[in-house]
């Protein structure tokens, strides 16, 4: 903001007013919620959506499948954004279970877990606590898949 200029007479120079602090400070304030109201929003958008693991298996040592690797059985419950939550079972050779065979789980079902998982040369057996059971033939899960 500009200062406002006086006119100068003989017996006083020109001078000029100095611009209120007040416009400062409202700029630095409005700076300050905007910085944080950002940072919210990213913060926001990083954390969603969002997975947890809530359950997890892996064959017995004993059994070796085709492949020669080990295999790991996961339930991810997903979490979206609009809060849609979604339940997917991952079966597969990464003990992260950030790839493999993905099947999706009714929400009926994924709240409820799972009881137990019985492996097996042919595929893996799921039994749900609902008393549902599912199979998985190993072929979906061999080989990277």
């Amino acid at each position: 903001m500009e200062g406002i200029i006086v006119p100068a007479t003989p017996d006083r120079p020109a001078r000029t007013a100095r611009p209120r602090r007040t416009a400062g400070i409202g700029r630095l304030l409005l700076g300050g919620v905007a910085g944080v109201l950002l940072t919210a929003s990213l913060m926001t958008v990083l954390w969603w959506p969002r997975s947890e693991v809530t359950y997890r298996s892996s064959a017995p040592p004993s059994l070796v499948y085709d492949d020669g690797s080990p295999h790991f059985l996961g339930l991810v419950h997903r979490h979206s954004l609009s809060g849609r939550d979604s339940w997917e079972m991952v079966i597969g050779r990464d003990s992260g279970l950030s790839y493999g065979h993905w099947v999706d789980v009714d929400t009926a079902l994924g709240s409820k877990g799972i009881d137990t998982t019985t492996w097996t040369k042919s595929g893996v057996h799921v039994r749900f606590l609902t008393g549902h059971e599912l199979f998985v033939p190993a072929r979906f899960f061999l080989h990277g898949r």
